[in-house]
């Protein structure tokens, strides 16, 4: 459904006149001298952007697991029972299988009475509950700044931003292809993505480890609004 906005111009020509200005038809995008955001890491490789997250996730009490593609159904595997395995809520995501985990997750983990929900869209509200139940959320990760430690999640109606949300848990799978060094990096993609034609999710999450908060007198506490442990398992894919 498409809405109508009323009266938009004598609003925005009220506005200019107030401003003592004309009004414009549109706003060009600025081109600033200095732009110190794009300095921060210039030219670090992979290696050395996966040093810096290495580093970082120290700080944010967040485990970093580190795996070669082959060995990444173990390294799931041991991380689920290192948390004390389901119910598991997990994306409805062609990665799992192009990734090599279909088989643990369709045969060894319901073999070991381990609960599996994967998000279904038609199964709606549902899905969140489910999700709430859950023991350990698992997602990919789109991008990965190294520099705050952050996964960036591009929902849609497969993958629902629950899943990284409500579980006590929370495990995120990043391929290494996906590192880029801070935030900056991550804006120009989705801009490109933008820019392209390409449709982007209305949701798009930016998580840095658990759930962090701390008062006024800086008490922090984990696990408020959010999963009380995460860990992070990097795949050596590039």
């Amino acid at each position: 459904m498409t809405g109508t906005i009323q009266n938009r111009e004598a609003f925005l020509s009220g506005i200019a006149s107030q401003l003592g200005r004309a009004q414009k038809a549109q706003v060009e995008k600025p081109v600033w001298k200095h732009q110190p955001q794009r300095k921060v890491l210039t030219g670090a490789s992979t290696d050395e952007l996966l040093d810096v997250l290495r580093n970082q996730c120290e700080h944010i009490h967040t485990e970093l697991i580190e795996t070669k593609l082959v060995d990444l159904p173990a390294a799931l595997d041991n991380a689920v029972k290192l948390y004390g395995g389901g119910p598991l809520s997990l994306w409805n995501d062609e990665r799992f299988e192009e990734y090599g985990l279909t088989r643990l997750i369709e045969s060894d983990w319901p073999a070991e009475n381990i609960e599996v929900h994967t998000w279904q869209a038609e199964l709606g509200e549902r899905n969140v509950e489910l999700a709430e139940q859950a023991n350990i959320g698992i997602t990919f990760s789109d991008l990965t700044l190294a520099e705050s430690g952050t996964v960036v999640l591009l929902s849609s109606s497969d993958k629902g931003r629950s899943v990284s949300l409500l579980p006590t848990n929370y495990i995120a799978i990043i391929p290494k292809s996906t590192l880029v060094p801070r935030i900056t990096q991550a804006a120009d993609l989705i801009r490109e993505k933008i820019d392209s034609g390409e449709q982007v999710p209305s949701c798009i999450n930016f998580i840095t480890g658990p759930s962090n908060s701390a008062d006024i007198e800086m008490n922090l506490v984990i696990g408020v609004h959010g999963p009380v442990r995460a860990a992070y398992i990097v795949i050596e894919d590039c």
